[in-house]
């Protein structure tokens, strides 16, 4: 067993190639796979490998001038959780899709600690609005009790939401969350500037350090992640059903028709039923050979109660 870590550091970083040409010798030293993106509003990386392999990696990162006190998060897994490296240079370290020159980091809400976090949700202002910030597909699985989720694909599509939605912020209290902090960032400061809300607050460390902390606390269900895992269980509540049947699930898995490759929830039997794909038409398709079928990924399992 190994370890998975998520880390993300806003800093102007004036030559984002140096940066990665550094960030791939090192990760392949190590034999690290996962995702660094890189660019010069900094850097957002989730990487995984063997627990000395991690410890070297997070060593080597600290002792740059630039991604000093940073906070890593750390999950159990391995390096099988993530089909390759890739380490790319970008416009955003996370895409929501305006000028980080000038919806900046900097200028976010107040970062509470998952302890003020749960004091505050434990006796809620009237005007309090939990946010989440991340996609339908992520909330579906799991969320903070009574948040308000915006029915959004992408996260470039919260920008949008913020401003046909005014009235839902105006002279409130706004907490908002995502899974380790780095939408919360800028996407707090995309709010700030629209002069509605009361006050902005962002979860520090997001999802994972709340629920680090408080496994039973106000985020019930469970954790989406962008690897391997897909998700984790932080509680035993299931929020949502089988895409098929109205079974109770929160199971993600992708249909075995290549061209389709559609992720979706399907309990046990519709997966046996409907042969891993989510529907009758992707059924037939694949059962008269007429598509690709998708290479089935090897299980794995995690023992995890919370993720990054």
């Amino acid at each position: 067993m190994g370890k998975i870590l998520l880390y993300y550091k806003y800093i102007d970083i004036k030559y984002p190639e140096q940066i990665k040409k550094w960030q791939e010798r090192l990760c392949k030293e190590l034999c690290l796979t996962g995702r660094v993106i890189i660019a010069h509003e900094g850097i957002n990386a989730t990487l995984g490998g063997s627990i000395e392999a991690i410890e070297k990696y997070k060593q080597a990162v600290s002792e740059h001038e630039l991604f000093d006190k940073i906070d890593f998060k750390e999950s159990d897994g391995n390096s099988d959780y993530f089909p390759r490296l890739r380490i790319v240079v970008k416009e955003e370290i996370t895409r929501l899709g305006l000028d980080p020159k000038t919806i900046t980091a900097h200028n976010g809400g107040i970062h509470l600690t998952p302890e003020e976090v749960h004091k505050l949700l434990e006796q809620p202002p009237k005007d309090l609005v939990v946010f989440d910030t991340r996609n339908n597909y992520e909330s579906r699985i799991g969320a903070f009790n009574n948040a308000l989720i915006p029915n959004i694909d992408t996260f470039r599509d919260l920008p949008q939401y913020i401003d046909e939605n005014p009235e839902l912020f105006k002279d409130k209290e706004v907490l908002m969350y995502c899974t380790g902090g780095v939408r919360c960032e800028r996407a707090s400061t995309y709010l700030k500037s629209k002069n509605i809300a009361k006050k902005v607050y962002q979860i520090e460390g997001g999802i994972h350090r709340y629920a680090e902390k408080f496994p039973d606390g106000f985020f019930r269900g469970k954790n989406y992640v962008f690897d391997g895992r897909i998700a984790a269980k932080v509680t035993d509540d299931i929020l949502t059903t089988c895409d098929l049947c109205p079974t109770p699930f929160d199971d993600y898995t992708n249909c075995l028709n290549a061209e389709c490759n559609e992720q979706f929830i399907a309990c046990d039997l519709c997966i046996k039923k409907f042969g891993n794909t989510c529907s009758a038409t992707c059924y037939e398709l694949v059962q008269n050979n007429k598509v690709i079928i998708r290479k089935m990924p090897k299980k794995i399992v995690s023992n995890e109660s919370f993720i990054v």
